[in-house]
């Protein structure tokens, strides 16, 4: 009786092993065909333009909820270094980037060209303008002179600036420009700056959040041409040419990320944050939910650049004399790898 029960006592731990043993390697064979198939994932290099904010939420999110991943990619988010994007871009060491179209304007007004091209509009129409502090009474461009103004010293900055002065009936010669890299907008109008140039969705947002009562104005309401496309991603042009399908599939995931977005404010602000837990969450939460109704705008879809607004900036730059030479219409950008 002993031996049968030594023998079947063996037998069942035989089979138990078997059991284990077939149990752990059909785990290590999922995890060994999960491993290759993520390795199957092609890379996909993105360098963003500044520090992480809600302008990228769409990137953070279709990461996240793995879009990209479903379009066989696997995408690194990189901050830029100083000379941008858009060289890292050019020289093909990213594959997409995230620039502005007046930033563009020098890459494409040279005799030789940056072969990058802008692929889809992050925001559909530019939200920057001036911001102050309510008590210094700036509620227009007019209200600008006999105050002073945080410049970078670009010549285009400079020049629109001029422009939607002018246009107001003001003189722009009475607007002390004072050489300033206002990191901290809100900050900085708290000090001895009385106007910056920002971009609504983050600085306005900020100062609303923070509670710093101030005025603002954009300058496309000053001056259409100034409605210029601010943000864009764009894209190296050898991998346009060489893999549109790769093109086609990151764009598929990122519109869907911004769609996202779109629809779910406040998952999408918590998406951004989690990868980025340096952000303030008030305001993170505040700008993404103002730019819900902004990401797409009045455009027919998400992401699409009118060719009228496109060309008419940078007419307005070869006009005023601001660039080398004239950039072609329609150079620059293309909406033909977009979902349709």
């Amino acid at each position: 009786m002993k031996t049968k029960k030594f023998t079947a006592l063996v037998l069942l731990l035989s089979l138990l092993l078997t059991a284990c043993g077939g149990k752990e390697n059909k785990s290590n064979s999922t995890a060994t065909a999960d491993e290759g198939s993520k390795k199957d994932l092609k890379e996909v290099k993105f360098v963003l333009d500044w520090t992480p904010n809600t302008n990228h939420t769409g990137i953070y999110v279709a990461d996240a909820l793995g879009y990209y991943e479903e379009e066989g990619l696997k995408i690194s988010i990189a901050q830029p270094p100083e000379d941008g994007a858009e060289a890292l871009v050019a020289s093909g060491k990213a594959d997409f980037g995230v620039s502005f179209q007046d930033v563009l304007a020098a890459a494409f007004a040279n005799e030789t060209p940056l072969p990058i091209t802008s692929v889809c509009a992050l925001i559909d129409h530019n939200t920057s303008g001036i911001i102050s502090l309510k008590d210094k009474n700036i509620t227009r461009p007019k209200d600008m002179e006999n105050h002073n103004y945080a410049t970078w010293d670009n010549p285009v900055e400079q020049a629109i600036l001029k422009n939607v002065i002018q246009k107001d009936g003001g003189n722009p010669d009475l607007v002390e420009f004072i050489p300033s890299t206002a990191t901290d907008a809100i900050s900085a109008i708290q000090t001895n700056i009385d106007t910056v140039w920002v971009y609504y969705a983050w600085d306005g947002i900020a100062a609303q959040v923070k509670e710093v009562p101030t005025n603002y104005f954009p300058f496309k309401d000053i001056n259409p041409v100034f409605d210029y496309y601010s943000p864009v991603i764009i894209a190296n042009n050898s991998l346009l040419e060489k893999d549109p399908d790769m093109v086609k599939a990151f764009l598929r995931a990122t519109v869907k990320g911004y769609r996202y977005a779109m629809e779910n404010p406040d998952k999408a602000a918590e998406i951004l944050c989690k990868a980025n837990p340096e952000l303030d969450k008030d305001l993170v939460l505040a700008s993404q939910k103002w730019l819900t109704d902004q990401y797409q705008g009045d455009a027919k879809s998400f992401g699409f650049i009118d060719q009228d607004r496109w060309d008419s900036f940078y007419q307005w730059l070869a006009d005023e004399g601001l660039i080398k030479n004239p950039i072609a219409k329609g150079h620059g950008f293309t909406n033909d790898f977009l979902p349709q």
